[in-house]
């Protein structure tokens, strides 16, 4: 019995160990800063805004006037942070701006 008991030291500190493992951040999404937001403004065509802010991550087919901008960030032990701008077009010139949900922080769910 007492013939490795190295290998069965190493065993029981193996749960131990585990729990410490590295948990990298998650990102996912358009990262937009507070000075993109701040340039935007009513009246710019499409072309303008997808310049100062690239290509929207979601275009929904059944709204062509619409664009969602998302974008999470997962940090190990932190709460998550999801931010969300929605644009809105009439006659492919902005209209609406919705950033009611920018720069949410969420409990860990």
């Amino acid at each position: 019995m007492r013939k490795y008991p190295f290998i069965y030291f190493l065993i029981a500190l193996l749960p131990i160990l585990s729990s410490c493992a590295y948990r990298p951040d998650i990102q996912q999404g358009n990262v937009l800063e507070t000075e993109q937001l701040q340039k935007i403004k009513l009246g710019m065509t499409k072309k303008q805004v997808s310049f100062l802010l690239g290509s929207p991550l979601l275009q929904d087919p059944f709204h062509r006037d619409r664009w969602d901008y998302i974008y999470t960030l997962k940090k190990a032990n932190e709460p998550l942070i999801r931010q969300r701008l929605t644009l809105f077009f009439a006659n492919e010139v902005l209209s609406k701006i919705d950033d009611s949900e920018f720069d949410k922080k969420i409990a860990n769910p």
